[in-house]
């Protein structure tokens, strides 16, 4: 399969978009506010705000938009993300509305409807999405290929966004992937989660500097830099790689495999914790403490492994976290637009991927 092929032109970028992402040039007058909105968790009196952000973004949408829109939800619809540009993947690509086609306001009411489904903390939630979309939109404007840019990426909606009944919203393109999955007004899966990116340096881009991913990636630097020798060597794996990327669902290994983080002291625990929290914290803040919660009363039963090497530097190396319910894994894979490794990562739920839902 190739790469990031020079497939179409990249949509325009928004001017009020841009604004709202706090992008635009120094000569052009920008008055909003330079981080996305603050949202509610989409439970109890604040789920019916992600409806209505929803309900909105639709009824800007002409009839052939929400008709790419609105999918059934199926277990098969539901599987369809995947971190290659959505040039490359043909077919199989993903589902929904281009957004290389909306409109100024349309993209507006789609940087709302997200910032209230996801977290709000800075370089999570909706920040990092935002992030992604301008790292694509870097790429593109290096001459990475015309398949780099926001416009090639796709929103749906898996089934009705109702007070009733199961739906997901999905959002994805380049290295990103929201599963969010919802059941009578609660979030009942956050994952699964993907992201990567390229660079992993710091970039600029329109006079700013960004580093999506940075706090993920140093997080698990931390944690297993914390680790003393005889906890490295109870912890390697004798090779690793990322086992439940897109297409490998519901695969779990049988066996967990590493040092259980029971052995660890507790500074040690709290930089697993630590970097648990960085991928728990891009779903909205109230279902984020929940699934944290969860997470740490089963860390006695969690392990941690790796494998390359602990600095997490090089073409190939590898860590994981992995519990009763947790599934969390990085590895750094090869330089595709830039001479670099840059992080690929996965997060899963042996419980609550998909919301559940299984082939």
């Amino acid at each position: 399969m190739t790469r990031a092929g020079k497939s179409r032109s990249l949509a325009a970028v928004p001017v009020l978009f841009l604004s709202a992402c706090g992008l635009l040039p120094p000569s052009t007058p920008d008055t909003s506010p330079a981080a996305p909105p603050r949202a509610s968790a989409p439970h109890g009196q604040a789920y019916p705000q992600l409806l209505a952000r929803a309900g909105e973004f639709r009824a800007l949408l002409s009839e052939q938009q929400r008709a790419q829109l609105h999918q059934p939800y199926t277990f098969e619809n539901a599987a369809r993300w995947h971190t290659y540009p959505q040039a490359d993947l043909h077919e199989d690509g993903r589902l929904g509305l281009d957004l290389g086609t909306l409109s100024e306001q349309q993209w507006e009411s789609l940087h709302v409807l997200l910032a209230t489904a996801m977290g709000s903390a800075p370089n999570q939630g909706a920040d990092q999405l935002r992030q992604h979309l301008i790292a694509d939109d870097h790429l593109h404007s290096i001459g990475a290929g015309d398949a780099y840019g926001r416009g090639h990426f796709r929103l749906a909606f898996l089934g009705e966004p109702s007070e009733t009944g199961l739906w997901q919203l999905q959002f994805g393109g380049h290295h990103t992937a929201v599963t969010n999955t919802y059941r009578d007004g609660r979030l009942i899966g956050a994952t699964p989660s993907f992201r990567a990116i390229e660079p992993r340096a710091p970039f600029e881009y329109q006079g700013t500097t960004y580093e999506p991913e940075g706090e993920e990636l140093r997080a698990f630097q931390a944690m297993l830099g914390s680790l003393t020798q005889n906890q490295k060597d109870a912890a390697e794996l004798r090779s690793g790689h990322l086992l439940l990327g897109p297409g490998n669902d519901w695969k779990f290994p049988d066996r967990r495999e590493g040092v259980p983080v029971a052995s660890l002291d507790a500074g040690q625990r709290d930089l697993v914790i630590a970097a648990i929290r960085t991928y728990v914290g891009d779903v909205d803040d109230v279902s984020a403490a929940a699934i944290m919660a969860k997470y740490e009363r089963e860390l006695d039963a969690t392990h941690i492994a790796w494998s390359g090497s602990t600095a997490l530097n090089d073409t190939g190396d590898y860590v994981r976290i992995d519990g009763p319910s947790l599934w969390l894994e990085l590895q750094l894979e090869g330089g595709w637009s830039t001479d670099e490794p840059h992080p690929h990562s996965v997060w899963r739920d042996r419980v609550t991927d998909y919301g559940g839902t299984r082939p």
